[in-house]
């Protein structure tokens, strides 16, 4: 049996076996890797026929694996674990001459990661590198799965205790309005005087979301949630189109600063001082490429915080009541 498999199984059918597995569906795996859904489809069904069992059963509109299918996903694992141990083993005989490093980071974070890998990349050219940006959900999931190096997010997972999570730099929240709304220019404005303006949401499962929700849970106010939105990029253009306003990471006006078409509004329990952290595995060895990236993020903490200064000259007044430290 097992030579049987070795003959006619191939990697490329295992990995889009576990996409298909990890997301559910043949369509998020088909847009993850790049390929056809009737290319996956075809791919599973030939796989299903070299191991003789269904692998797969249908849960709504969604796939969840069969008994089979869920010993195939743990060899699946174990398999991709190995050659990823191997690969590390054979590129630290040259140092960091060579090697590959996997951030996957929460979709804020795409305000920052791809300059600090940039930069990263410019200090270590024969390291290969790969970045998935995703929501929160989602990194979860790939990090019970051990996919990537390591991760940048706003709220690490307390619950566990495999996980070790460092703080690296600071990123605030602030309310978010157009240019010429009424409020704008008003200092220290009472939570209740926004109850009738219409807020824009982060999806459910938003970093984000969850830290302005606590504290208006805190302050005991219910916005009008008038509209909800999977990026931050389309939030500040339904903001601009005068659809509402919201509450976002300070980060995502890094190029167009806080004098263009959305602007800061000064709120009362805001700016939320949250912190970006990074985040890896206790479990596996970290390889020399993840040490020194680690390393490397936050030696260049204090360079993200100018950058915050330059976006927002008045941040460093909002620095007094500290930043919270649990959320995302």
């Amino acid at each position: 049996m097992a030579n049987r498999l070795l003959r006619n199984l191939s990697l490329r059918q295992l990995q889009i076996f576990a996409a298909v597995v990890r997301l559910g569906g043949v369509g998020k795996a088909a847009e993850e890797l790049f390929v056809s859904q009737p290319t996956i489809s075809i791919q599973l069904k030939t796989l299903a026929e070299t191991l003789g069992e269904p692998i797969f059963e249908k849960v709504g509109r969604g796939l969840r694996p069969t008994p089979v299918g869920e010993d195939l996903y743990a060899c699946c694992r174990s398999i991709f674990q190995s050659l990823d141990d191997l690969e590390t083993a054979m590129s630290e005989r040259h140092g960091l001459a060579r090697g590959h490093l996997r951030l996957a980071v929460v979709s804020t974070a795409k305000y920052i990661a791809p300059e600090l890998l940039g930069a990263f990349g410019e200090r270590y050219p024969g390291i290969d590198l790969f970045l998935q940006v995703t929501n929160r959900d989602r990194i979860l999931e790939r990090m019970q799965a051990g996919e990537d190096d390591a991760y940048i997010m706003g709220e690490p997972p307390q619950e566990d205790s495999s996980i070790e999570s460092i703080a690296f730099a600071l990123n605030p929240i602030v309310v978010m309005a157009q240019a010429n709304h009424p409020l704008l220019g008003r200092i220290s404005i009472p939570l209740a005087d926004l109850a009738n303006e219409p807020f824009l949401f982060r999806e459910p499962g938003s970093g984000t979301r969850k830290a302005t929700m606590r504290v208006f849970e805190q302050e005991d106010f219910h916005p009008h949630v008038r509209m909800e939105l999977g990026s931050n990029e389309a939030i500040k253009h339904a903001i601009i189109g005068h659809l509402g306003i919201a509450a976002l990471s300070l980060h995502s006006l890094s190029l167009e600063g806080t004098q263009g078409p959305v602007r800061v509004l000064d709120v009362q329990g805001f700016p939320i001082l949250r912190q970006w952290y990074l985040v890896y595995s206790k479990e596996r060895p970290l390889s020399l490429a993840t040490q020194a990236f680690l390393q490397f993020a936050r030696q260049k903490e204090g360079e993200i915080g100018e950058r915050l200064e330059q976006i927002w000259p008045t941040i460093k007044k909002s620095l007094a009541p500290g930043v919270e430290g649990s959320g995302t």
